[in-house]
């Protein structure tokens, strides 16, 4: 069962839609964006990449930017390591496209996820040293690898780190007590400690010897947003570079490079607030005409026509073929796409990642439905936290299935399997619950472990796994109404109101993502009088309903249609179902609804969506 809940937040709506020529109704949904001034409205609504900050507000930029001039002018070999998912892939094409226009000795290096893992590890060290590498430049990992990053020191490899995850830390005992929360917002004091309440325990970062560290997340980083992914972090030092040199080649990369920070950001479920919003906005219009290769051959096997290309298609169909070769093969494949000079090369990559991904789409749906057998057999779908082990399910698979897992229980998920070296996972987790400091809690049971508040990853002993899920369970504070589904609603508006001129305005609050969710509308009392499925596999409806002032509208509906017929049953009686699509139907229903633009055919109408429903 859901919660509905209308956002009752206030300003001067009549002001904000006078002064930005907007109705009330979008003025309403900018404040629900949590946007409180007019120079916020303003940003948000006609925000440019002036208004983006600054890239020198972040820790240890001007070091790092000196440390590679130096490098790139004495000539010294550095590899670029990255990550097998998005973020990583398109972190490290920023930082060796931008090296390269500095004319840098430069390579890159993309850890495999089965035999490698997660970012930095021994391996990569050693074969950098074997190469002749004199300088490693991590990006989107590296915060959590200090032992890695001694290792290179001892070997005479220098390192710079960029990063934007969480900043590991240790709690220690000061014999004083502490005020609870920090004053900062939970980044913690310039020093790197944050108190953690009780009686003198501070929070300690562990940071690695790195000759520069760039991560926001850093307690003593004033970088005002530091809501960005490791893409972007990557962008931000090229642009620093550029500004550093003056160098024409580089700067006229950046309109390029942005397409792929903006890409890194939507597949790394970033929150589209900030600079982020603007950078995404930014990135897709230039990748809507992009010259690389790679993203034109994507784009085209998968049936997408640039002009139309918007943040979904980066989130569900781009990052997911990107992704899949790092999961079922190796992300080298993902990056040599996005590197191919020449079309033919690009269409033929481009349809092995679609290929892969068409693979990884049916091996998730039989890990789905072996997650959910195994919940039930076990008698844990009453955990507070869910632990899943599916031994042979494959290891890279695991993150995508306990998102599956947590959308239909609204619980946070761990889903473990077995691994060449003892068990991987990955977690994910509801609102309410920081999943990587929770995992800092039990961190004995993990070799090793990172993350942030919505999901994390982990390796462990498979004889520790009942362990850690009673642990996780015995110190998880979340109450059974947390794990009722919220639905956040805008505007109580009737489907009347949502008329053409509404729905282009509301394109002006594009892009649409984490953070900056699509609007939610509900209406009391639709009346459904028919419906027909549509599609090739009749998974879809499009409903013929009744407004209370009397006038007919379409709504389309997306959803589980056999959920959605037992709640017609329940309601109106049995029978229902079958009258609703026989056309014969006269059932009231309260409905939460989107709506905006759609153009099918060459034929754009208003089109009403319906998402939930009582």
């Amino acid at each position: 069962m859901e919660k509905w809940y209308v956002a009752a937040k206030k300003a001067d709506f009549d002001k904000w839609a006078a002064d930005f020529r907007i109705s009330p109704v979008v003025a309403r949904i900018l404040r629900n964006r949590d946007l409180t001034e007019e120079g916020q409205v303003r940003a948000f609504l006609y925000g440019t990449l002036a208004d983006c900050h600054s890239p020198w507000l972040l820790k240890d930029m001007d070091k790092a930017v000196g440390y590679l001039l130096e490098a790139v002018e004495a000539g010294t070999y550095i590899r670029v390591i990255g990550d097998y998912d998005v973020d990583g892939i398109c972190s490290a094409y920023i930082l060796t496209r931008g090296l390269q226009f500095l004319g840098a000795k430069v390579d890159t290096a993309i850890p495999h996820r089965i035999h490698d893992g997660y970012g930095l590890n021994d391996h990569l060290i050693q074969e950098a040293k074997e190469d002749g590498v004199g300088m490693i430049l991590t990006c989107d990992n590296g915060i959590a690898a200090a032992s890695q990053i001694s290792l290179a020191h001892s070997l005479g490899i220098q390192v710079i780190v960029t990063d934007h995850h969480e900043v590991p830390f240790s709690m220690e005992e000061t014999g004083k007590t502490q005020e609870n929360g920090a004053a900062d917002g939970g980044r913690g004091s310039d020093d790197g400690k944050a108190p953690d309440g009780g009686a003198g325990r501070i929070r300690r970062e562990l940071l690695p010897p790195a000759l520069a560290v760039i991560d926001p997340k850093q307690a003593a980083c004033s970088y005002p947003f530091p809501g960005i992914c490791g893409g972007t972090v990557a962008y931000k030092l090229v642009q620093a570079l550029a500004e550093k040199t003056g160098n024409d080649s580089l700067w006229e990369s950046m309109s390029e490079l942005l397409e792929f920070a903006a890409l890194a950001t939507v597949c790394d479920v970033m929150e589209l607030k900030d600079e982020n919003r603007i950078l995404v906005k930014e990135g897709l219009g230039r990748m809507r005409q992009t010259a690389n290769l790679g993203l034109r051959a994507l784009m085209e096997v998968n049936g997408i026509q640039p002009g139309r290309l918007d943040a979904y298609h980066l989130g569900f169909v781009l990052g997911p073929c990107l992704n899949a070769t790092g999961r079922l093969d190796t992300a080298r494949r993902a990056l040599e796409l996005l590197q191919s000079t020449s079309l033919a090369e690009a269409m033929e990559a481009a349809r092995e990642l679609k290929d892969l991904n068409d693979s990884r789409k049916h091996l998730t749906t039989q890990g789905v439905e072996a997650a959910q057998a195994y919940l039930q057999q076990h008698r844990m779908t009453g955990d507070k936290v869910m632990l899943v082990f599916l031994p042979d399910v494959h290891e890279s698979l695991a993150g995508i299935i306990a998102g599956r897992i947590r959308e239909k229980y609204n619980h946070p998920v761990f889903v473990l399997t077995r691994a060449e070296e003892g068990v991987k996972g990955s977690g994910r987790s509801i609102e309410g619950y920081h999943m990587y400091e929770a995992m800092t809690q039990v961190g004995q049971y993990f070799t090793k472990f990172g993350g942030h508040a919505m999901a994390a990853g982990l390796s462990m002993r498979e004889e520790d796994i009942e362990a850690l899920r009673r642990e996780l369970n015995a110190r998880c504070t979340l109450a059974e109404e947390d794990f009722v589904p919220r639905v956040h609603i805008d505007v109580p508006m009737p489907i009347d109101y949502g008329d053409e001129k509404l729905a282009e305005e509301l394109e002006l609050l594009q892009p649409f993502g984490v953070g900056n969710p699509k609007p939610l509308f509900a209406q009391k009392d639709l009346v459904f009088l028919a419906g027909s499925r549509m599609g090739a596999n009749k998974n879809f409806a499009r409903f013929r309903v009744q407004t209370p002032a009397g006038n007919i509208r379409q709504l389309v509906y997306f959803g589980d249609l056999d959920a959605f017929g037992a709640f017609l049953e329940e309601k109106h009686g049995p029978g229902s179902e079958e009258a609703l699509y026989n056309g014969k139907a006269h059932f009231p229903v309260s409905v939460v609804y989107q709506m905006g633009k759609n153009t099918y055919r060459g034929v754009t109408e208003v089109q009403y969506v319906m998402q939930h429903y009582c």
